[in-house]
Formats: structure tokens, C-alpha cells, sequence
């Protein structure tokens, strides 16, 4: 049932975004930084050096955003990849690959509706910390070099931003078009994801189906959904960098900023080269893969099943 698999999405997504956000905060960061203002040389750098400035919640940063639209986006991008896999197939058929990979689009095309307002409040608060330490180390820089100075500038002070603060400021000043900046970038990368995701899982699932009657096994299904997700990352990861740096509104020193996609490539191709685009890959893979390995896990095993038909006998 619809109630069923939106609850399943949404269980799913808050169990993987509290295993994996962390990995996702060095992404953004990773992806963000740009030639000259390098500030982390890895993922565990970035987390490490996280943990020593931020505190262990450091790494949570941006999560509340996330873990409050995560469950209507996971819903949204599951139950429609149901919806029009069911209307697609004609009379139960096994669906044709090019119909999955439109079920895929379909999908991906109303996830969107909440993923760019989620992606980019979640952006904002994840590089801050990133910006704050950049600051601070181009201040430390100046005031060594002007130690002997009177009145050296002191090291800049982080000022926290909340979420709430970020979209009252968007919504007075640009209205509800701000909290969909970077839609174009967003629709170029989850949409090509879930034509290559969706197919992709429900092939690698129906290799453990002994009866096509009968689901796999939660492992295989796991696995499934490990290799999907890891595969569809990397190849959209070019799209993600672009995303990331254009919803990004606060930049660091001496940072490009960008008027639009094809500002956003042209601007990465010719000052970072085509490795820039690849930034973060290896980070993406590590967050989608478990993501959508235990999202379809809790989805396929049906949790929301066993709730909803609990409710009943606990009422009598």
C-alpha cells in the first residue's frame, strides 16, 4: 500500500543518513574547496581535522535539515519509482530496460521537490566550518606576519547559522525561488542517478530471486543496492560538484563564483581541470552505497507491513 511504502522510505532514510553523514559532510567540503585554498587532502583529513576544530557533532552539522526532509524525499523517489513501474508495465510483463530507466526518470524528476530546498540548506551549514577554518587560518597568517604591528587583526570568530535563519533570509529576500537555487544543477544529477540506479538495483535483485514469485534475500537485496548506488554516484559525480558549488552562497577567499551551469564547468574545466569534476567520488560512493543498500533493505523486508498490520490487534 502508498501508506506502507512511505513509511518504509522514510524509516529507511533516517536509519542511512545517521550512519553516513559524516562521510557526506567531507564531500561537500572536498568538493567545494578549490585550487590554492585547499584546506583538507582527504576524506579522513577533513574529518579529522572536523573533529579537532568543530567537536565530534561537527560532523553532524547540516544533519537536522537532512533528517527532517530525508523521510518525504526517500518516500517521494521510492514509492514514485513503484508508481510508474506499475503503470509501465503492461498486463505484469517484465518491464523492457528502456521502460525502467523512464520509471527511473519519473522518479528522480519528483524527488526534487524537496531534494534542492534539503540539498542546499544542507550545503550551507556543512561548509561552514570549512569557510570559519579558512578564515581563521588566513587571519593567523596576517597577524604572524604583522606580529611587531600594533592592532594586528585578531583570528575571525565562526557566527553559527541555523537552517531556519538561512531560509527566512532567502525566503525575504528572493521568496520561494531561493530555496530552489541550483534546481537545473539538481535535475542533472538525480534524474541521470535514477535511470542508472532503479534499473540497474532491480536487475542485480532479480540475480539472487531463486522464484521470481518470491523476494530476494535482505543481503542480496543489500548488496543490490550498495553496487547501484555506488556505480550511479560516480557517474553523476561531475553533475554533484556543479550542484554543490552553485547552491553554495558563502564563498572562501579568493574563491570563483559562478552565474550558472555552463559558467559553473567552464570556470572548474579551465582553473582545476577535468580531475575537479571528480572530486568527492570516492566520498559520494561511500555515502550512496550503504544509503540505498539499507534503504532497500528496510523497503523490501517491509517494515511498515508488520507496523500497520500491528495497529489493528493492538486496538482490539
Amino acid at each position: 500500500s502508498l501508506p506502507a511504502k512511505l513509511i518504509n522510505g522514510g524509516i529507511a532514510g533516517l536509519i542511512g543518513v545517521t550512519c553516513v553523514f559524516p562521510i557526506d559532510l567531507a564531500k561537500t567540503r572536498l568538493q567545494n574547496q578549490q585550487n590554492g585554498q585547499r584546506m583538507y587532502t582527504s576524506m579522513s583529513d577533513c574529518l579529522i581535522k572536523t573533529i579537532r576544530s568543530e567537536g565530534y557533532f561537527g560532523m553532524y552539522r547540516g544533519a537536522a535539515v537532512n533528517l527532517t526532509l530525508v523521510t518525504p524525499e526517500k518516500a517521494i523517489k521510492l514509492a514514485a519509482n513503484d508508481f510508474f513501474r506499475h503503470h509501465l508495465s503492461k498486463d505484469g510483463k517484465k518491464l523492457t530496460l528502456l521502460r525502467e530507466m523512464l520509471a527511473g526518470c519519473g522518479a528522480g524528476t519528483c524527488q526534487v521537490i524537496v531534494t534542492t530546498p534539503m540539498e542546499m540548506l544542507k550545503i550551507q551549514l556543512q561548509d561552514a566550518g570549512r569557510i570559519a577554518a579558512q578564515k581563521k587560518l588566513m587571519a593567523a597568517q596576517a597577524q604572524l606576519s604583522s606580529s611587531s604591528v600594533a592592532g594586528a587583526a585578531e583570528p575571525a570568530v565562526e557566527t553559527r547559522t541555523t537552517a531556519t535563519q538561512i531560509t527566512r533570509e532567502l525566503l525575504r529576500s528572493k521568496g520561494i525561488a531561493g530555496l530552489y537555487k541550483g534546481l537545473g544543477a539538481t535535475l542533472l544529477r538525480d534524474v541521470p542517478f535514477s535511470i542508472v540506479y532503479f534499473p540497474l538495483f532491480a536487475n542485480l535483485n532479480k540475480l539472487g530471486q531463486k522464484d521470481p514469485n518470491v523476494k530476494a534475500p535482505f543481503y542480496v537485496s543489500f548488496l543490490s543496492g550498495c553496487v547501484a548506488g555506488s556505480t550511479a554516484a560516480v557517474a553523476v559525480n561531475p553533475c554533484d560538484v556543479i550542484k554543490t558549488r552553485l547552491q553554495s552562497l558563502q564563498r572562501g577567499v579568493n574563491e570563483d563564483t559562478y552565474s550558472g551551469i555552463l559558467d559553473c564547468t567552464k570556470k572548474i574545466w579551465q582553473k582545476e581541470g577535468p580531475m575537479a569534476f571528480l572530486k568527492g567520488a570516492y566520498c559520494r560512493a561511500l555515502v550512496i552505497a550503504p544509503l540505498f543498500g539499507i534503504a532497500q533493505v528496510v523497503y523490501f523486508i517491509g517494515i511498515a507491513e508488520f507496523l500497520l498490520d500491528m495497529l489493528p490487534k493492538h486496538r482490539a
